[in-house]
């Protein structure tokens, strides 16, 4: 059964071709919304706190701040209304999943830039 959930996957989930980002890096991500017959382009920007599962089914959150309301957005990286996704600032943390970045505020609130 496992093989042909894989071989499902791997034939018919269009895959994309986005760069890569993990937890703490900064993104940007544009994706199109149909408002009647019309669509139009939207970005939500903030600093992805989590990736989620795998192949077809992975996911992504990002956080950012809208005055000083919090606001947190799950995207499915095969959803198809995604259009491109641009990696603003890498982030250096040492967590997979940086849940109290929630809590935090102010100056505490920002994530150093990896260097390479």
């Amino acid at each position: 059964m496992a093989n042909l959930v894989d071989f499902v996957n791997s034939e018919f989930v269009a895959k994309k071709d986005f760069p890569e980002f993990n937890s703490g890096d900064t993104i940007t991500v544009y994706y199109e919304i149909k408002e009647g017959e019309k669509t139009r382009t939207q970005f939500f920007k903030g600093v992805v706190i989590q990736r989620r599962g795998s192949g077809a089914t992975e996911t992504f959150t990002i956080r950012k701040m809208s005055g000083s309301v919090g606001v947190e957005r799950i995207f499915p990286v095969n959803m198809p209304a995604l259009q491109k996704i641009e990696v603003n600032q890498r982030g250096k943390v040492r967590r997979a999943r940086i849940f109290y970045f929630r809590e935090l505020t102010g100056k505490k609130a920002k994530i150093k830039e990896r260097r390479y």
